[in-house]
């Protein structure tokens, strides 16, 4: 009783509510993207994960700018709701729908092979498709599904349209991240599945490798005209968790009702990375939640490890071709 009558106290409600303004404003960044005039006009985009989330508030913004955006998502009808969502509220109709799945490399080949066939070229790609909580298996190509879906098939994606971004005067590569890669670790038996990485640290890791694959591809592209960073959305209120069980998928909606990012918000830091003039010429970094340049873990920004998992990636990559 006595629990109860602190809780309904006016004083503890009061409070509440200081914390959750003090929070809500602590998330936000000092870069808006209303604020900022560049246009995307001529210029073609790919959005990874877009029909839902931050992906789908990435897509929005610029097709605002007037850019070819090209929806790449696995869900066709949850895509063409999006797709034609998008059109209608922006105005533009130069915005596409291309099925992707890139927990399958066999779908990121016919992704690719579809999009050099189409588009005279892409000036920005951004790999935001990912998924956390999914189940211990192994994909037809061999490889542990959460490795897949964050890591390999991104990593394949980017190089299989690597040639198409080099046309552009200037592109850029974004790689969402995610602050949890601070928690991830390298263990290159999971990859395969020859050892299940422990509960929920499988999505920690991938993101960690997203940065290193991140770091590794800056060095390979250093005398192009193609920039590649990583970026932390920040704790945002997405379907993000739509894998784990009501419990947990509930304790995490009405916690980040108060206290979490918005999608939109989610997805300024990755429009800063895909149209800012200030990191037009930036390339191989790691960019907050706050639009500002920070150090990743120690781990991620070791190049040894980053180069080891680049070899190890080309080379699944390749016998999965073979398959």
């Amino acid at each position: 009783m006595e629990w109860i009558s602190l809780i309904c106290h006016p004083l503890w409600f009061l409070v509440s509510v200081i914390l959750i303004i003090v929070v809500k404003w602590q998330r936000k960044g000092y870069w808006k993207p209303q604020d900022c005039p560049v246009r995307l006009t001529g210029k073609t985009v790919i959005v990874t994960g877009a029909n839902t989330g931050i992906g789908k508030q990435i897509a929005m913004d610029l097709a605002r700018r007037n850019a070819r955006v090209i929806l790449a998502c696995r869900n066709l009808y949850r895509g063409r709701n999006t797709e034609q969502e998008i059109r209608h509220k922006t105005g533009n109709h130069n915005v596409h729908l291309r099925i992707l799945d890139t927990s399958s490399l066999q779908s990121v080949r016919r992704f690719s092979e579809q999009i050099n066939k189409e588009e005279k070229q892409l000036d920005i790609l951004i790999n935001n498709a990912g998924a956390s909580g999914l189940k211990r298996e192994i994909t037809s190509d061999g490889l542990e599904l959460t490795f897949a879906t964050n890591c390999l098939g991104p990593f394949l994606l980017t190089n299989l349209l690597l040639e198409k971004l080099k046309l552009s005067t200037l592109a850029r590569i974004v790689n969402v991240s995610s602050l949890n890669h601070a928690r991830g670790k390298i263990d290159f038996t999971q990859m395969t599945g020859e050892n299940f990485p422990p509960f929920d640290s499988a999505y920690n890791n991938t993101k960690l490798m997203n940065i290193l694959h991140t770091m590794e591809l800056s060095n390979h592209l250093q005398h192009s005209a193609v920039t590649v960073n990583a970026v932390n959305p920040g704790v945002v209120l997405t379907e993000v968790m739509r894998n784990y069980n009501v419990l947990i998928r509930s304790c995490f909606n009405i916690i980040g009702f108060f206290c979490f990012k918005s999608p939109q918000e989610g997805a300024v830091s990755t429009i800063y990375c895909a149209v800012s003039k200030e990191l037009e010429n930036v390339s191989g970094k790691y960019i907050d939640s706050d639009c500002s340049l920070r150090l990743p873990s120690p781990t991620a920004q070791d190049a040894s490890i980053a180069g080891k998992l680049w070899d190890i990636s080309e080379r699944l990559t390749a016998n999965s071709r073979d398959k």
